[in-house]
């Protein structure tokens, strides 16, 4: 048994009753309670994913399956996007209609995570404030500064949002609208976060060719708006970039030296995966994701777009010039039916007769404005770099799903990100101990993000268990195969309920919302 807390493990039965941890030791000799057997295997506090988006997917079906067969027992979302505070606006932005099944928009976060928790899920959920939807509240999809008006009523917002359990404030800034808050207008909200001992957590503006400059931002915000700080996704874009991840990783432990809170998390895979459109610059953007269409619609803008892809801009993340064409692997045949998942962007260029696969990619995604892709970014020594520090949680930035047997392309991360760290990371690459990489999936970001009760294994502590074979936990999913579940967990118990027996999913719903408490 390891406790989550970092300390060697220790043979002891855990004693459970009702939806808690009542005993960690020995247990009676005589019991009438249900026993699971573990012996030979490993128990720890359930996983924390600190980075999902697994809250559309959630609602269309409540059992999380490809996290939780992981061990995940917590999803907690928010990058850029949340579940209120939004207005209609925002279901615009995600490209949602009516028939998706999903419900979107909520006055508060609290109310949208509630309705989740009504609708029946396995796993807990916890949620920072979409920074996304702060910035649609506030200005729109326009780029300008916020006035003075609506910078006090985000701030209010903000302050009523936090009293409610919310975690923080989370951003995404290489998104537009996100992308157009200033870093007066981030600090400014960031104090209030600061003021109830939230988080401030972000993608940054950029990890590529502004990667240092963007993290001292980060980090500027953390020291000016006293406010504990998270780097999503720690990577550096781009080989001519690549040499930036250990400079990041010394800014990060001096920061830390000087006593700034200061985390970090990460997906173990050297792709990355967002939608195809977002290599396309933001000033295209401005105006919404109508006026984005209206703008592919006209042959010269598909130029413009094309030529400006081509060359290296440090005033947005150009991932195409990052990863070139060849990097880029669609996710999704387009929504006319042309083949396109499994490709690469050099091939289906040539398919649709492109010479040039910039001006490709913005046709493609005129034809299909929601087609994902993968984007082959980062360098495996880098991964390794950032999987070894202490301070760096887990996330799988993706939605958590059944696995389809038709899926034909998508990223391993959704089925694999927890099961990749604890077996090739872990055991096989020996990037740290057991115990210490359970404690940064666990008590690393309950403390963090002030998930009281959870992550750890302790009288008193909620009953958040997995049950797992250290020596074979593995991923099975892959680039070319994605949707296929981990192997070697055998049990997952969440406040108190079993969702995984023996290997295989219940129908045990009993997912909570978490409120950041200190």
């Amino acid at each position: 048994m390891y406790d989550g807390s970092g300390a060697a493990g220790r043979i002891a039965d855990v004693l459970v009753e009702g939806d808690r941890v009542v005993g960690v030791g020995e247990s009676p000799a005589e019991t009438s309670a249900q026993v699971l057997d573990a012996s030979g295997l490993t128990v720890a506090p359930g996983f924390i994913n600190v980075l999902s988006h697994a809250w559309g997917s959630l609602q269309l079906d409540g059992s999380g399956a490809s996290d939780v067969m992981q061990g995940v027992t917590t999803e907690v979302f928010g990058e850029a996007y949340s579940l209120g505070p939004s207005d209609e606006r925002f279901r615009s932005l995600l490209g949602a209609d009516d028939t998706s099944g999903l419900e979107l928009i909520f006055d508060h976060l609290r109310e949208g995570l509630d309705h989740l928790v009504g609708r029946g899920v396995a796993p807990n959920i916890a949620s920072f404030i979409g920074g996304t939807n702060l910035r649609i509240l506030g200005a729109g999809f326009e780029e300008r500064p916020l006035t003075g008006n609506e910078l006090d009523t985000l701030r209010a917002l903000v302050a009523q949002e936090m009293q409610e359990g919310a975690l923080g404030i989370g951003t995404a800034l290489i998104y537009p609208p996100g992308r157009f808050a200033e870093t007066s207008e981030l600090t400014s909200l960031c104090e209030v976060v600061g003021q109830y001992d939230g988080v401030y957590i972000s993608h940054l503006r950029s990890e590529g060719d502004r990667f240092l400059d963007c993290l001292d931002e980060l980090l500027a915000i953390g020291r000016d708006a006293l406010c504990r700080t998270e780097l999503y996704h720690l990577k550096a874009v781009g080989r001519h970039n690549w040499h930036k991840m250990q400079l990041a990783i010394d800014r990060i432990e001096k920061a830390r030296a000087d006593g700034q809170l200061v985390t970090a998390n990460m997906y173990p895979y050297t792709a990355g995966g967002t939608a195809l459109d977002a290599s396309i610059p933001p000033s295209f953007h401005v105006g919404g994701p109508e006026a984005f269409r209206a703008r592919l619609q006209d042959p010269a803008q598909r130029e413009a777009m094309a030529a400006a892809i081509r060359v290296p801009d440090a005033s947005f993340e150009n991932l195409y010039f990052a990863c070139g064409p060849d990097g880029v692997l669609l996710t999704a045949d387009l929504d006319d039916g042309t083949p396109a998942a499994g490709k690469n962007l050099t091939q289906l260029a040539a398919e649709l007769g492109y010479a040039d696969p910039a001006l490709a990619l913005v046709e493609i995604v005129r034809r299909s404005p929601s087609l994902g892709a993968l984007y082959f970014m980062a360098a495996e020594t880098n991964v390794e770099l950032g999987l070894s520090q202490p301070w760096v949680s887990l996330g799988s930035d993706a939605a958590a799903t059944r696995a389809d047997p038709h899926a034909i392309s998508g990223h391993p991360r959704s089925f694999g990100t927890f099961s990749r760290f604890l077996g090739h990371y872990v055991r096989d690459r020996k990037l740290t101990t057991l115990a210490d990489g359970i404690r940064r999936m666990t008590s690393l970001p309950a403390d963090t993000f002030g998930l009281k009760g959870r992550g750890q294994l302790r009288e008193g502590s909620f009953a958040d268990l997995v049950v797992f074979d250290a020596k074979t936990i593995a991923d099975t999913a892959t680039y070319e195969r994605f949707a296929s579940y981990a192997t070697g967990v055998r049990d997952v118990i969440i406040n108190g309920h079993v969702v995984v027996a023996d290997g295989a999913l219940t129908d045990a719903r009993p997912g909570r919302r978490l409120a950041r408490q200190r």
